[in-house]
């Protein structure tokens, strides 16, 4: 499933990062990328909405996908 984000919920989204304490700064996993959550978050839900643009479907500023997994809906 995929929820294309304006560039108003891509803002909304971030401040909703910041308010949740265990997202707000480092990644809990960070791998090697250092970069903050909520960066890590914009750059992934930008990067879905520029393959969704290269495959000539609409263009949205993000698009925040979803995978269901055992009738659990999670975000990717």
């Amino acid at each position: 499933m995929a929820v294309p984000l304006s560039p108003k919920e891509l803002l909304r989204k971030r401040t909703a990062i910041f308010k949740h304490q265990s997202q707000k700064d480092r990644a809990l996993f960070p791998g090697p990328d250092m970069r903050e959550f909520w960066q890590r978050a914009e750059d992934r839900n930008r990067g879905t909405a520029k393959l969704y643009d290269d495959l000539g479907l609409a263009e949205y500023e993000a698009i925040e996908g979803f995978v269901r997994w055992n009738g659990v809906v999670e975000g990717i």
